[in-house]
């Protein structure tokens, strides 16, 4: 997508958002300042435009090379924003059980999207006696002459294994390695202990092939089953999944009661989640910290109190020179958007910016720009680019 279709999308989006087609417009006398572009504040170093809202969003993905972008809705909506600012709901989307955390989730391309037009999707789907469970289905995205949109051919990749109650912990962040394998996150669903539990993949970092088929080379391979799914364990709700210039892996996951963690996933490590963490159970019952038990990777960075971390990206553009190789972190909870660059002494926050709004997602733009989603009803879709000169 080039700088000048994204502008057009950045005027464009604000008419075409509107409650006659599945999304809440923004205010007429706010739109207009935004898109003017706003001043900059508290020294931050960009200018935050609005760019459209939705009802709940959670993901976006930028697809290659024709100036589109797909938004994923909690209640199951797919939203396909064309360059001219028309936004279509997408039909054939799986049946999602919508709820809670749970709904459609993530989305990407894969990373031969312009010649096979696949994208992945994840979301909680319902089983059996009030359970449920994230499943991450493949399909094609056909765009018809007449303008609408569909999912065809679509085939379910992978699943929670197993479907238990409640809503909560998800995790089911997708990302493509530069090997061209798919990763997925698995939170452990609120029920702890199957994140040690090699006859689950709750609690998980899991590297499939792209047709969902497991690679031979494995760390777990050998043990068949769900456990050759699994390149990591020990994760609570993994929450971001990324990958550096490096090629290395990193992941943001929520803590308990403190204790969030950004971590590098190394092939068949242990994060140790439950039996250690920085944090402590919400009812009050005291976690060992990972220092006690060196047996177990110990994070990167841990916060208490914490940031509620939504998604991660690594910086590669141009836009903001400074922030190249640095991680971008969305949080919930502390309404921010944080910073993290590396040294040879590790990983530290360096700036976090108050955005006033919990943040679901964080993208980069194939022009460099950083977009991102907010969480809840009448979720905008912003844009942050650097002052004009």
């Amino acid at each position: 997508m080039h700088a000048r279709l994204l502008t057009t999308i950045a005027v464009a989006l604000l008419s075409a958002c509107s409650p006659g087609n599945g999304s809440s417009a923004p205010a007429d006398s706010q739109a207009a300042d935004l898109t003017a572009g706003a001043a900059v504040t508290d020294g931050r170093p960009f200018v935050v435009s609005e760019l459209a809202r939705f009802d709940k969003p959670w993901a976006m993905a930028f697809l290659p090379g024709d100036g589109r972008l797909l938004v994923t809705e909690m209640n199951g909506t797919l939203k396909l924003l064309e360059p001219g600012g028309k936004s279509i709901d997408v039909s054939g989307v799986p049946e999602v059980d919508a709820g809670g955390q749970g709904g459609l989730g993530d989305v990407v391309a894969h990373p031969d999207f312009a010649r096979n037009k696949l994208v992945y999707l994840s979301y909680a789907e319902a089983g059996d006696h009030d359970t449920r469970g994230a499943a991450v289905a493949r399909a094609k995205l056909v765009v018809d002459n007449q303008g609408g949109a569909r999912l065809a051919d679509l085939k379910v990749l992978w699943r929670q294994v197993p479907k238990v109650q409640g809503r909560g912990h998800f995790g089911h962040r997708i990302a493509f390695g530069p090997d061209g394998h798919l990763w997925i996150s698995s939170g452990e669903r609120q029920k702890f202990d199957p994140a040690q539990d090699m006859q689950s993949n709750l609690g998980k970092i899991v590297r499939l092939n792209a047709d969902g088929s497991v690679p031979a080379d494995n760390p777990f391979a050998d043990q068949g089953g769900v456990a050759a799914q699994v390149w990591s364990l020990g994760h609570r709700n993994p929450l971001g999944i990324a990958f550096n210039a490096k090629g290395e892996l990193w992941e943001v996951e929520m803590g308990p009661k403190g204790g969030d963690e950004l971590n590098r996933i190394e092939r068949g490590a242990n994060y140790g989640y439950p039996i250690v963490s920085n944090g402590d159970h919400y009812d009050g019952r005291p976690i060992p910290d990972h220092d006690t038990q060196p047996q177990f990777s110990a994070p990167a960075i841990s916060w208490t109190p914490v940031i509620s971390p939504s998604d991660m990206i690594f910086y590669s553009g141009d836009k903001f020179p400074a922030w190249q190789g640095d991680a971008l972190i969305s949080g919930l909870s502390s309404n921010a958007l944080v910073r993290v660059v590396f040294d040879d002494q590790g990983a530290h926050e360096a700036e976090r910016f108050d955005m006033g709004a919990r943040i679901r997602e964080v993208e980069q733009g194939p022009d460099g720009d950083i977009y991102l989603l907010e969480d809840g009803p009448k979720g905008r879709l912003l844009r942050l680019a650097p002052p004009a000169a």
